[in-house]
């Protein structure tokens, strides 16, 4: 098990009052340090402009990298743009088409990315929702194009729906995404009438769901979506904000339920791509149970 970061990551300033805020990061970091003194730590690359262009816009690359502010910049009312936010961004992204390389080499069977920003609400062509570069994006499209998969899936279980992700890949055959988030909600995406060509799978729930609901909508739907792919990659989009204690929204999820989708997610792995996983942080702005989180989502990933 490989956990794959970066100190420039925790440079990504957002001010002061901003949830997505870098002590994020640190405490996860903290909290698997402690939990598991055991873990292969591996230095985050940079992505190159190579990579990242399989999925954004030169526009986006060049609003990013080539910004250069002095100050903290709004790119929408969510996002913020800092001296450290581009090299940030550029690791985050790293982050994942490493683990990529490593899961599909053979060098580990699992990696989680413990970096920020976030990346799923990132478009081809904008950055909004904390996101500047859609990281599992990227990694994903990475595992298409250079190692020759033919079958990618995506399970995004943040609160928040992965716009971002869905755009890119709508129209994609060879990935599959299946999502569940609390609906209606940021960014306003993610009915079940949203399928793509066929390749999108969306488990909406309402304000208030608890771990029943949550854990049918991946075992009656989501769950079997994917695993009827047959993948030969798991790609997951990490998100603990659905955590009761979260303060952005109104799930009542709790540490269980993650530990249950990522160990349902570890399953289908086993059975048909030799348990190869690769997981991306996304969000989660409560400290105390994004760490109970974290480490039980290492947790399972090594199960």
């Amino acid at each position: 098990m490989q956990v794959y970061t970066h100190p420039a990551c925790l440079a990504h300033d957002t001010g002061p009052e901003h949830v997505e805020r870098p002590a994020r990061l640190s405490t996860v970091l903290r909290a698997l340090e402690t939990a598991h003194p055991d873990i292969d730590w591996q230095p985050a690359p940079r992505a190159t402009r190579g990579q990242l262009l399989r999925v954004h816009d030169e526009a986006l690359l060049a609003t990013v990298l080539e910004t250069a502010p002095h100050v903290l910049i709004s790119l929408d009312p969510d996002t913020i743009l800092s001296p450290g936010s581009g090299e940030a961004a550029l690791r985050a992204a790293g982050a994942g088409v490493a683990a990529v390389d490593a899961v599909l080499e053979g060098r580990t069977q699992r990696a989680f990315c413990a970096v920020r920003p976030p990346g799923h609400h990132a478009t081809a062509s904008a950055a909004m929702g904390f996101c500047l570069f859609n990281n599992i994006a990227v990694a994903a499209r990475h595992a298409l194009d250079k190692h020759g998969l033919e079958r990618v899936v995506v399970a995004d279980f943040d609160v928040h729906h992965g716009n971002g992700t869905q755009a890119i890949f709508a129209q994609e055959p060879q990935l599959r995404f299946a999502s569940s988030h609390q609906w209606p909600l940021y960014p306003g995406s993610g009915a079940h009438n949203q399928t793509g060509i066929g390749n999108i799978a969306n488990a909406p729930l309402p304000e208030g769901a608890g771990s029943a609901a949550f854990r049918a909508a991946w075992q009656t739907e989501l769950l079997p979506f994917l695993d009827a792919f047959k993948p030969q990659l798991v790609l997951i989009s990490a998100g603990f904000d659905g955590h009761q204690r979260d303060p952005l929204a109104n799930l009542q999820l709790d540490t269980n339920d993650y530990a249950w989708i990522t160990r349902e997610l570890v399953v289908i792995a086993n059975r048909h791509c030799g348990g190869r996983v690769v997981s991306m942080l996304e969000g989660g702005y409560d400290l105390t149970a994004l760490a109970e989180c974290s480490v039980a989502h290492v947790d399972s990933l090594r199960w």
